[in-house]
């Protein structure tokens, strides 16, 4: 984070943020769900957590034993509000799996020349080969939300974007790639106690940006670009998963679950997959806004 915009996460909040939401940080405890509509008043326990996650991570080696002897080809993408745990998510999916097959995708501003080219033409470079896995940390639908909310496209290309995305992810899903769309999204209060854990702590300040300070006045803007974005582009060869984050340990746990039920690989563990929590997963139907 740079100089220039360190201790602005303090003042928003401190100044700019709702009162109910100041209170509420001010009273929750490390805990605490923050979100008065999340299902849960606690995030889920560590021990179970931890068990759970093993016997799932076990499944994603068998899976990935799967991809790579059948030449399988997937691509996970990961969208979500600023601080909604795509880049955890991500780690656990692919922590215990074999880098040369599981890769992670997040491209940075497009240079010049990208900016030239077919607007999905440098993501597309990065689709799967046979036998890989690879997830993307932000995909082309930047162009629905955040490049929409903060201007750096016009109208005109971002009705081009909804015209040829639905189109583009057909034909992937036609030429056989399995394709996930994970939606993740957290409570503005979460969010809020999610970024000034990031200023203050020396570890994670790379992890805020100008975007991310700009973005804290911009909740409702996020909100009516996302809602749109979802119902343009959610479909039955395609459909959004959002994961409510809240809690990120449920939401690691429901995304990975979706995945290894969504594919049959060699010798599935029905047992150790377990079932997804519809309470916090689900289609477009469920996202709180």
């Amino acid at each position: 984070m740079s100089r220039k915009n360190k201790g602005e996460i303090a003042r928003f909040i401190a100044e700019d943020a709702p009162g109910h939401l100041r209170k509420a940080l001010e009273k929750a405890a490390k805990d605490d769900i923050i979100t008065d509509s999340y299902p849960y008043a606690e995030r889920m326990g560590r021990k179970a957590y931890e068990a759970q996650m093993e016997a799932l991570q076990i499944e994603l080696v068998k899976l990935q034993s799967w991809v790579k002897e059948s030449g399988q080809r997937v691509a996970v993408i990961f969208e979500g509000r600023d601080a909604a745990g795509k880049g955890g998510t991500i780690k656990r999916l692919r922590e215990n799996l074999n880098p040369r097959g599981a890769r992670v995708v997040a491209l940075t501003k497009p240079s010049d020349t990208e900016s030239s080219q077919w607007y999905f033409q440098r993501y597309v470079e990065h689709l799967p080969s046979a036998g890989e896995i690879v997830f993307f940390d932000r995909s082309w639908y930047n162009r629905g939300v955040v490049e929409h909310v903060f201007g750096f496209c016009i109208n005109d290309e971002r009705e081009r974007f909804f015209r040829q995305v639905l189109p583009l992810e057909e034909g992937l899903v036609n030429d056989g790639i399995k394709l996930f769309k994970f939606w993740l999204n957290v409570g503005r209060g979460e969010q809020l106690r999610r970024f000034r854990d990031r200023e203050t702590s020396p570890l994670k300040q790379w992890k805020l940006s100008p975007i991310d300070v700009q973005g804290l006045a911009k909740w409702q803007e996020y909100s009516s670009a996302i809602s749109e974005t979802l119902t343009r582009s959610h479909s039955g060869f395609s459909p959004w998963t959002i994961v409510r984050s809240d809690d990120k340990r449920r939401a690691r746990i429901a995304a990975i679950q979706t995945v290894l039920h969504g594919l049959e690989y060699d010798d599935k563990d029905a047992d150790a997959l377990g079932t997804v929590d519809g309470k916090i997963c689900g289609g477009p139907d469920i996202w709180d806004g």
